[in-house]
């Protein structure tokens, strides 16, 4: 067996005076010993994972769902559900496999996802995955979800107060109360955020579905729906990936879990909870609006307080979903200087400089669209469907 191969795979031995003999129970022993007294139980994991992928999915797929066609729609948004449900627990079963040949990785580790496809293929895999990760949730997270929020609090403004304050000016106020928040250590430490999350999410969930079957009998009469072009439907698979590929931040969230091998039973559940969100949504508006739909479902709701809400609740969910996509990232400029776990002066002076790129990006670049179109089809594909199942079998 050569260096590389024993250092890949040890063998299950334990020393006994000079002399290794074979244990048989090695797993077992390793997986009881790497069990963490504090962390997240899988119920909050599931929680993360949904506030994660769910306000942008939630207000864009009724879109696609035009784009796509009904039916095709609906069967689309199905096997997505399946398929990505399969490579976030492969991607789950990566790291307890780390953990149990490397117990370097029970303690706290700030790369997860790149120590996966180093441990699997090497370092150039681990560089590669670095990159796609930090892409992902810098265009993605960190540049596009501030001026969505910017934009959902300039209209709940405006609609209630009649305030006309400046996109950019609302980004600055963003951005200094958010960061006091992002000086937390991991996801275990802001826990609340994703339970806030989801609990906002559900809300404008059931609004919307109330608003869209109060505007059915008005709004039918103009229903029309466009005729099928196959453009359309790329961008509605886009539009797809990106309400249920969020696989970039869940070794992150595995790793803070009390049980990571239980990280199984939150992605069953996760995604089944965004597929019990998502399809009702999708299937009120397409037979309400039809091909009146543009960006978002909330602009199409007729009854104004509704929408209001609506527009509230999902922007108290991107301000807690900001919180928790951020820390990936985070944790990984922390881990390339070099700063200490324990709060210090360092990692305020890192997250505040991190912040203060957001912000950067987030004004000077008016719109992501044709780069989150590239990115769809190349980074998020990656992390989300390839990867996963590639380091499964090394």
């Amino acid at each position: 067996m050569s260096t590389n191969n024993f250092e890949k795979h040890p063998p299950p031995f334990i020393i006994n005076g000079n002399n290794k003999v074979f244990d048989e129970n090695i797993e077992e022993k390793i997986l009881e010993k790497s069990k963490k007294k504090t962390g997240l139980g899988w119920f909050v994991a599931c929680l993360f994972v949904v506030s994660d992928m769910a306000g942008g999915g939630l207000v864009a797929l009724p879109t696609a769902m035009i784009q796509a066609g009904f039916w095709t729609g609906i069967l689309l948004s199905f096997l997505m559900t399946l398929i990505f449900m399969f490579t976030s627990k492969a991607l789950g079963r990566n790291w307890v496999i780390l953990r149990r040949r490397w117990p370097v990785y029970q303690k706290h580790c700030r790369q997860p996802y790149p120590e996966i496809g180093r441990r699997a293929m090497g370092k150039w895999m681990g560089n590669v995955v670095s990159i796609c990760v930090d892409i992902n949730q810098t265009v993605r997270h960190n540049s596009c979800l501030p001026p969505s929020l910017s934009k959902n609090i300039h209209d709940t403004l405006k609609s209630l107060f009649d305030a006309n304050i400046s996109f950019c000016v609302l980004l600055v106020i963003l951005a200094i109360c958010l960061l006091p928040i992002t000086f937390l250590n991991s996801p275990q430490d802001f826990w609340l955020a994703a339970v806030v999350a989801v609990t906002t999410t559900s809300l404008a969930v059931i609004l919307i579905c109330i608003g869209s079957l109060l505007d059915f009998g008005e709004c039918r009469q103009h229903h029309s729906i466009p005729e099928f072009q196959i453009t359309n439907f790329f961008l509605a698979v886009g539009t797809l990936l990106f309400a249920y590929g969020g696989h970039p931040a869940f070794p992150t969230i595995q790793n803070d879990m009390r049980k990571p091998e239980d990280f199984e039973k939150s992605s069953l559940l996760s995604f089944s909870i965004l597929f019990c969100m998502y399809t009702p949504v999708c299937i009120i508006g397409y037979m309400t609006y039809g091909n009146s739909l543009r960006e978002s479902v909330i602009n199409s709701l007729q009854h104004v307080w509704i929408q209001q809400i609506v527009n509230l609740m999902i922007t108290l969910h991107l301000i807690f979903t900001i919180i928790i996509v951020n820390n990936p990232l985070n944790q990984k400029v922390e881990e390339v200087f070099n700063i200490p776990h324990d709060f210090g002066w360092k990692r305020v002076v890192v997250r505040t400089g991190m912040m203060i790129l957001v912000l950067f990006v987030a004004e000077t670049v008016p719109s992501f669209g044709p780069l989150l179109d590239l990115m769809g089809g190349s980074v998020l594909m990656l992390c989300s469907l390839v990867f996963p199942s590639l380091f499964i079998f090394f």
